[in-house]
């Protein structure tokens, strides 16, 4: 019996090793690119977040917010970590729950997932674009780079359309489609945000931890806490990625206001401030030791103050105000970055169409779907690449149990 699965991202090699542990099943594993796992290779800034100890808690999105539950309750963060220290991987939690490779390096969980992988009844055919699948009265027929593969259970495992520039692509949105499925609309999540404040490009490159609420009108969207960083065109950092998922969807005044001292209050910074007032400093200087120096000098400047003269020469209103800046500084917001810049897609194939308990489809028998091809996206911290690791795992043992 053959299994085949279509894409060798997260999820698809999670899948592949799932069939593989039947002995009866062969597995075919096909991969459009020239290596396996490229976009796990760039996640986490090259450090690889592949898990999160909080999440079975939650923190998944789509039509149906508790869709991802059944396979993460099988095969949940602690599975995930039993799982790749067989495989020889170690690992660091962090005491945000986040889950790193010890070596801080993706390279390592894709190399331990690679050497799996080299077992007698997988074949990986790397360089496979697939252009068709058919539904066949035995199985499956897949079409692709001059080749056709029969197998008997279809995986597709395609990934979705964030990191365009690593392999994201609409070709497993299409697939299912063309097999009779139905795909929400799909936008950028855990992406930077454009920022309609013509300041933010002298603050390139400074990092702050700041606590970050973002505003349609008077209303309160969604709010984070953690590090931001500025960037020429906005707004990018963890802190903004985790709350960046329905930004500027839609018509609206958009805002993110922005407090630099979420442990420090107003009066608190403000009694500072007038007790620099009493000293030498230059004016320029007023945040120095606070805050970046860059980020402090901008703010001081969004309230009045400039010029090459002391602190105390700085009225109080000036320094209240400047305190309630720090603690409120907001800017407008335009849109967020495309799908070249996201880290997730929000959106996919509808999940009303597979059955949670297998992700067998309830169209089309005995084919499955697994990761981000799926409506399901989660928080940033781990969370995609926990349902990357739950659902290609729920998906192999789904298709090789049901070839008994």
């Amino acid at each position: 019996m053959v299994i085949g699965i279509i894409g060798a991202g997260a999820s698809g090699m999670a899948a592949a090793l799932a069939a593989a542990e039947l002995p009866e099943a062969r597995v075919v594993l096909l991969e459009r690119q020239a290596r396996v796992g490229r976009k796990l290779q760039a996640t986490g800034n090259g450090r690889c977040n592949l898990t999160n100890l909080h999440a079975l808690r939650g923190g998944y999105h789509g039509q149906e917010p508790d869709f991802w539950g059944k396979a993460l309750e099988r095969f949940g963060p602690e599975e995930t970590l039993g799982w790749f220290r067989g495989l020889g991987l170690f690992t660091v939690a962090e005491e945000s729950g986040r889950v790193y490779p010890y070596s801080d390096q993706a390279n390592s969980v894709v190399d331990v997932l690679r050497f799996a992988l080299d077992r007698p009844n997988i074949t990986l055919k790397t360089g496979f674009e697939v252009e068709k699948v058919r539904k066949t009265s035995a199985g499956f027929r897949v079409e692709g780079a001059g080749e056709t593969v029969e197998c008997d259970r279809l995986i597709v495992a395609c990934g979705g359309l964030a990191g365009t520039k690593l392999g994201g692509s609409m070709s497993g949105y299409k697939l299912l489609r063309s097999l009779g499925h139905h795909c929400t609309k799909l936008r950028p999540a855990l992406v930077q945000l454009k920022t309609g404040w013509s300041g933010v490009a002298a603050l390139k490159g400074v990092r702050a931890n700041c606590h970050a609420e973002i505003y349609r009108g008077e209303t309160l969207i969604s709010r984070s806490t953690g590090e931001l960083q500025f960037t020429e065109y906005g707004l990018s950092g963890p802190v903004i990625f985790e709350i960046s998922r329905d930004v500027c969807q839609g018509a609206g005044d958009w805002r993110c206001r922005l407090d630099f001292l979420p442990e420090v209050s107003r009066e608190e910074l403000a009694g500072e401030l007038l007790r620099r007032k009493g000293t030498r400093l230059p004016v320029s200087e007023l945040l120095t030791g606070i805050l970046h120096n860059r980020l402090g000098r901008v703010l001081a400047q969004a309230v009045g103050i400039v010029g090459s003269g002391f602190a105390a020469e700085v009225s109080e209103d000036s320094l209240w105000n400047l305190a309630q800046t720090v603690k409120g500084f907001e800017v407008s917001l335009t849109e967020p970055l495309g799908m070249d810049s996201a880290q997730v897609t929000a959106g996919g194939i509808l999940t009303s169409e597979f059955d949670p308990e297998t992700l067998e489809s309830r169209l089309v028998p005995g084919l499955y779907a697994c990761g981000e091809v799926l409506d399901v996206d989660g928080d940033c911290g781990g969370y995609n690449l926990q349902w990357a690791w739950s659902s290609g795992r729920l998906a192999g043992t789904s298709a090789g149990r049901n070839m008994i």
